[in-house]
């Protein structure tokens, strides 16, 4: 099933574009590359919501203009990022803005079996992304223990995916409303049962699921 955190719906496709019906694909080794530092995971959240430049992109990420040079250039190449048409700045200036294209959203697993440092990219872009935001910028939140099989966890993940391909597919619809971001990631605990490999039953204090197995 397909890690999709840190991935990017649509791009920034006009106001009442509607984008084409898509299946997800395997990833090339260029998107994965692209894919695997939290920057660039960051770089294509905050273009996906609006054409930003270069010097745009350093101001908000709180760094230099070279380094976000480096990476803008990887995702170009990877062609998850792609040039915007050329605007007037408010000095007269002409810029050179980017888009997201949405791509990483319908690659299927990019970053699984990429290894430890591309596999927590995504994680790391949420963690900052949530830093930047603040606390209460958090509008839903949910904690949930499920034993699942292989199975049973493979259909969570595509009903799940099906929910937020609705939505991505008519994203175009709402340009206009606030934007909101967020991740679906689900992991194997650490302390996990020897017996019967599902999660270790709560210690003494420790708050356990509630009744529909999910704390919320």
């Amino acid at each position: 099933m397909g890690e999709r955190a840190g991935a990017e719906g649509t791009g920034t496709r006009a106001q009442g574009e509607a984008p084409p019906a898509r299946r997800r694909r395997p990833a090339t080794v260029k998107e994965v590359k692209a894919l695997s530092h939290p920057l660039r995971i960051r770089i294509l959240r905050l273009c996906a919501v609006r054409e930003l430049t270069n010097r745009e992109l350093a101001d908000r990420l709180d760094t230099t203009p070279g380094t976000v040079l480096y990476h803008v250039r990887q995702l170009v190449d990877s062609g998850l990022l792609v040039p915007a048409p050329v605007r007037t700045g408010a000095s007269g200036a002409l810029e050179k803005p980017y888009r997201a294209t949405g791509e990483s959203w319908w690659l299927d697993g990019p970053l699984i079996g990429a290894g430890d440092e591309a596999a927590d990219a995504p994680v790391e872009a949420l963690r900052r992304e949530l830093e930047e935001a603040g606390p209460d910028s958090v509008r839903d939140y949910a904690r949930f223990v499920l034993h699942l099989s292989d199975e049973d966890r493979d259909e969570l993940g595509r009903r799940i995916l099906a929910v937020l391909d609705e939505y991505v597919l008519t994203e175009h619809e709402r340009r206009g409303r606030p934007a909101y971001g967020g991740a679906f990631l689900l992991h194997a605990l650490a302390d996990r049962d020897p017996a019967g490999g599902g999660a270790a039953a709560p210690r003494d204090g420790e708050a356990g699921p509630g009744p529909d197995g999910a704390g919320r």
